[in-house]
């Protein structure tokens, strides 16, 4: 009894300690994290490489507001949604299915195909031909291949009058990509080649070079470049390796190796995956916090998207507003134009242009001219409306900026050119002349409020004392 309770107590002394090892850093509406799961997220967001770093304590706040997120995500049921759930299976199965791959399978492969290369040689070396080659079409007539046949004979005969091989390749041989190196080829071995190749191939010396020969593509003038045997298995290695992954070597053993142990077990892929998934991330916090962060981040995306960034988007009359509230914002020393450069066939198209536009939306310029102007043939030629600084168009410069020296010169069938807009001196004028702009601050503007309502709605509750001791443990 004395030892069954110093047990007890031993091990009940222990349980503070066991507890210690990962303690909780936060709670986000009572869910406990970890501090090994903050760290991951702290150190991979604060590696050398990231330029805006964090400290310790902006992290702890932007970690929170994330967190957030995440929860409102989850109690709005999106990660229920079944385009949700096929793309997170998809990055999870990424991750899992090179697990399940044994040791030793690839080198396996790899072996394998260099002991095929072995038996397909079968004794024989490997060869490096060069060719200058004329083509005859296998439908062709008489007359056609009569004709390649007097034209390889007479580069033939140049040959044994001492020109050089390469050049007569690179001048006259119809196979394009070899004539650029002078007629070389790759190496071969026996099985690769059209028969009557692979025979002449294997009947020259190094060096030696054929007399003209039919094959069934067309004429050849062969010579043998060099000879080898197959290098050993660990020097050819690695390319094999190459070659086979540029196949995908891994995706089809990842995709084997997932098709037996399902069969094997008794359960569909998915199935398999979604316990070994659950096996693996037990025993490796790194790839459990890695599946968890983008299981996270596909959350927080949607979220995202549907509370701020599309709503906020498509409010014209919020943006409108938000533009008017905050106009100091977006002034500048330098005068603007919001506008749209335009080139013309004729003259009279020119005031044509801007008297059809006088009364017309800018977001329907380019429709309107290309209606009135360019149904049947192209006499309008325009640019994007945008918005333009000094120095950024030399035609808006000498138009609308008067600088002399940036005047363009005119296109040959578009000779007449201008440009139809607002020229801007303190700012601008609607909220559409810095869209980009106001939708990026008025979505950051309800990316706040919807933090704020976050933080009203879930309880939060930080340990600091665990937070110090972040990555000093």
């Amino acid at each position: 009894m004395k030892r069954i309770a110093l047990f007890v107590l031993h091990f009940t002394l222990c349980l503070p300690a066991l507890a210690e090892e990962d303690p909780v850093v936060m709670k986000i509406a009572g869910v406990p994290v970890t501090r090994s799961e903050f760290e991951y997220n702290y150190n991979k967001n604060n590696t050398e490489n990231v330029i805006d770093r964090k400290d310790l304590e902006e992290y702890v706040d932007l970690f929170v507001n994330y967190k957030l997120k995440v929860k409102a995500a989850e109690d709005a049921k999106l990660d229920t949604l079944q385009s949700f759930k096929a793309e997170f299976r998809t990055y999870r199965d990424q991750q899992i299915r090179p697990l399940l791959v044994p040791e030793g399978v690839e080198e396996a492969e790899v072996r394998a195909y260099y002991d095929g290369m072995l038996k397909q040689l079968n004794g024989h070396d490997l060869r490096l031909p060069a060719h200058i080659f004329l083509r005859v079409a296998q439908k062709g007539s008489s007359e056609e291949q009569a004709a390649k046949k007097t034209r390889i004979d007479s580069i033939y005969q140049a040959l044994l009058a001492g020109s050089e091989f390469e050049e007569l390749a690179k001048q006259y041989s119809e196979d394009t990509q070899s004539a650029m190196n002078g007629g070389t080829l790759t190496w071969f071995g026996p099985g690769s080649l059209v028969p009557e190749f692979e025979k002449v191939m294997y009947e020259l010396q190094k060096g030696e070079t054929s007399a003209p020969f039919l094959s069934p593509v067309g004429y050849h003038i062969m010579r043998l470049i060099d000879v080898k045997q197959l290098e050993p298995y660990d020097t050819l290695r690695s390319k094999i390796l190459s070659f086979l992954e540029s196949r995908g070597l891994a995706e089809r053993l990842e995709r084997q190796v997932a098709d037996s142990l399902a069969r094997q077990r008794g359960l569909s892929v998915a199935q398999l995956l979604d316990a070994e998934s659950e096996r693996l991330c037990a025993q490796d916090d790194e790839l459990k916090y890695l599946i968890q962060e983008y299981h996270d981040g596909l959350l927080l995306y949607e979220i995202s998207k549907t509370q701020i960034w599309d709503p906020a988007a498509t409010d014209t009359v919020a943006l409108e507003n938000y533009f008017k509230a905050n106009s100091k914002k977006y002034a500048w020393k330098e005068p603007h134009f919001y506008g749209m450069p335009y080139y013309t066939r004729e003259k009279n198209a020119v005031k044509g242009v801007k008297k059809l536009l006088k009364k017309v939306d800018e977001a329907k310029w380019t429709v309107t001219v290309r209606d009135a102007y360019n149904k049947d043939s192209v006499m309008v030629r325009m640019e994007q409306p945008r918005l333009f600084k000094k120095g950024e168009n030399a035609m808006v410069d000498s138009l609308v900026f008067n600088v002399k020296e940036g005047k363009t010169r005119p296109r040959k069938s578009f000779p007449y050119s201008a440009v139809v807009g607002r020229r801007l001196k303190k700012g601008p004028q609607r909220w559409t002349d810095v869209a980009n702009e106001v939708v990026a601050d008025y979505q950051a503007a309800c990316d706040r409020k919807f933090v704020e309502e976050l933080r009203n709605r879930y309880k939060v509750k930080i340990y600091p004392e665990v937070i110090a001791t972040v990555n000093k443990h």
